[in-house]
């Protein structure tokens, strides 16, 4: 069962970001917008069982939980710190798990798998740590020609600041190594 290290805001005034002392997984992430989302989930489910809960996302040592804006954070950290010292702490990751993580880019001409990888690796490297530290994430939902399409996570998933500036920032690093590439949010 985690244990709860430390509770930090997040730019996002709707989100907080939990630091375990255990990891919940190991390098896969679970992000969900609503409970319905979430219905194979024992953590999440039990988080949007709370009242206000609208976003939950979870990553190794960090989950970010964004309400409705509707309560006081406070008393709403004191409700979701029963599931999250409930839920179990993460076993060795699985192939399976992996392997699941990485289908959907299956389908890639070689070429662009080349270029879905040197995409991926210059996030991975400039834009998804400070993302993290800020309670949230990016996902790279699809690469067809010269369109990225990529969706916030977590408390990056209703932060203002993500679908202006920082879009624009992550395209502008991205068209570093891809000078035509167009980034949308989704």
């Amino acid at each position: 069962m985690p244990k709860i290290s430390d509770i930090e805001d997040t730019p996002n005034p709707n989100a907080v970001k939990f630091i375990l002392w255990e990891p919940l997984t190991w390098g896969i992430a679970h992000s969900y917008e609503n409970a319905e989302q979430a219905q194979g989930d024992p953590l999440a489910r039990a988080l949007f069982d709370v009242e206000h809960v609208s976003n939950v996302f979870y990553v190794d040592k960090w989950l970010t939980v964004t309400q409705d804006g509707e309560v006081d954070w406070p008393e709403l950290v004191r409700l979701l710190a029963v599931p999250i010292r409930a839920a179990p702490a993460a076993q060795a990751q699985t192939a399976v798990a992996v392997a699941a993580a990485n289908h959907a880019y299956a389908d890639l001409s070689p070429p662009d798998r080349q270029r879905f990888d040197a995409i991926n690796t210059l996030l991975d490297e400039q834009i998804r740590p400070y993302l993290r530290s800020d309670g949230g994430d990016l996902h790279v939902i699809s690469l067809d020609g010269d369109l990225l399409s990529v969706h916030y996570q977590g408390a990056c998933g209703t932060c203002p600041s993500s679908i202006s500036g920082t879009l624009r920032g992550i395209e502008n690093l991205v068209k570093s190594i891809e000078p035509d590439i167009e980034v949308v949010a989704v």
